[in-house]
């Protein structure tokens, strides 16, 4: 090797050396601060914009996750709407069935028809208040049923269906006008009951399928997301025991890196030994 004051290679090469060094050490401090061995696009453009991917699909999944809870909530409070509905057509039967009775007198039969009237009062009620954000099955104010997003690209939905349980409708037949005042009412009030006790378990029953069709779906999406998180970190997150036996291997060739460039740069002095006297 050539001996110059003017170029000194083994403190160049030294130098060199140090700096790689140094860049490694940067990047494995980062991986620790960050637990991410790609934290962005100079890191691995490829693995990057995979993993953004996958990350903008995590985002949707999300969202479809609340569209699908709020369906389910709404859902929720028709069916106890519904059940509450069922349970007082129950006790309308009861008071329909004594009211057919024809030895009834007329005192009897008014206050068979006061709790008739109650209870026909409490079903609209229940209707009415079978409200989730501001949507209910039950009223029939939803003409088009439920619609929410199914999946990330938002070109499937899943429907739910109405169910109008309102007074007077297609599946409750008794009216607000229905009373048991006297025996041919009570008889007529009796077959309505008879009818809308059907249709209503039978509306109850599709309302529970929708509510069980969203819950499986809900923890479907949940799975789905669980499983993009862990392909995300399987591509970008750093083994942190790797990156520590690195960090470690990297201060000590860092400090070697150091003592062979001071060593380097003492070379020129020995051009001094050789003008000597």
């Amino acid at each position: 090797m050539v001996l110059s004051v003017n170029t000194n290679t083994s403190a160049m090469i030294a130098l060199q050396n140090l700096e790689a060094t140094n860049r490694s050490l940067e990047t494995t401090q980062n991986r620790i601060n960050t637990g991410l061995k790609v934290a962005g696009a100079k890191d691995n453009s490829a693995i990057f914009a995979i993993a953004q991917d996958a990350r903008g699909e995590v985002g949707a999944l999300g969202a479809i996750q609340q569209s699908v809870s709020r369906a389910t909530s709404v859902v929720d409070i028709g069916i106890a709407a519904g059940e509450t509905v069922s349970n007082l057509l129950i006790e309308m039967k009861e008071k329909a069935v004594a009211a057919n009775d024809p030895s009834l007198d007329t005192f009897s039969r008014q206050a068979l028809n006061e709790d008739f009237q109650a209870l026909l009062e409490q079903v609209q009620t229940a209707v009415t208040n079978a409200t989730f954000d501001g949507a209910n099955l039950l009223d029939g104010s939803l003409t088009n049923g439920l619609t929410v997003l199914a999946d990330a690209s938002a070109s499937n939905t899943i429907t739910v269906s109405t169910e109008n349980l309102s007074l007077g409708g297609s599946i409750i037949s008794l009216t607000s006008g229905s009373d048991l005042l006297s025996l041919a009412n009570a008889s007529t009030a009796l077959g309505q009951i008879n009818t809308s006790l059907q249709n209503t378990n039978s509306a109850l029953a599709r309302l529970g399928s929708a509510g069980k069709k969203l819950e499986t779906h809900l923890v479907f999406i949940g799975k789905l997301e669980d499983t993009l998180q862990a392909g995300i970190g399987n591509l970008v997150d750093a083994n942190l025991a790797e990156e520590s036996a690195s960090l470690q291997a990297l201060q000590v060739k860092q400090q070697l890196g150091v003592q062979a460039l001071g060593i380097a740069n003492q070379r020129p002095q020995l051009l001094l030994s050789l003008f000597q006297g």
